[in-house]
């Protein structure tokens, strides 16, 4: 199961875990949800056409039933300067393929290393989404879409990065 132990959620809810059902939404794929923590009308909606695709019952609630079928809500790591590892590389290689759509500005290289020039092609794709600019890949900038058949650049990087 992707999503042990998680407490029934519902319209009204808030806070991380209902952050956790809006990751798992946006992962099936539905890149229009918003991760903001609040269960409201459009988290509701989400819920009850994803119960309805899996043969649940469409109540709009998530329970252990819906917690199953829905893939792992947990977050992808936020990305800043100082950070290091493979999923900065494939942050990088995905910023660099995608240049030319959002300003041209690269990371100048792919070496796992989340430097000034990577801040500078997160801050560059971050103004062409017209999201928050502060160079950092948390939420918000993970949840952009790609224009591409429901891909964001958290599905773009791969979701083997996921924090458990």
């Amino acid at each position: 199961m992707s999503n042990p132990g998680q407490p029934t959620v519902q319209q009204g809810d808030h806070g991380d875990v209902v952050k956790r059902v809006q990751r798992a939404l946006r992962r099936t794929p539905d890149p229009d949800i918003v991760v903001d923590g609040i269960f409201g009308p459009r988290t509701r909606a989400a819920v009850v056409a994803f119960q309805q695709g899996a043969g649940l019952t469409p109540d709009g609630i998530v329970g252990p039933h819906t917690w199953a079928a829905l893939p792992d809500g947990g977050p992808m790591p936020v990305l800043s300067e100082g950070s290091r590892g493979p999923v900065v590389s494939s942050l990088q290689t995905v910023l660099t393929n995608g240049a030319d759509q959002w300003g041209g500005v690269t990371p100048q290289g792919v070496d796992g290393i989340f430097g000034p020039h990577t801040r500078a092609a997160v801050e560059a794709f971050q103004r062409w989404a017209h999201v928050a600019v502060d160079g950092v890949v948390g939420d918000q900038t993970w949840g952009v879409p790609l224009h591409a058949a429901g891909a964001t650049l958290e599905s773009a990087v791969g979701l083997q990065y996921v924090v458990s």
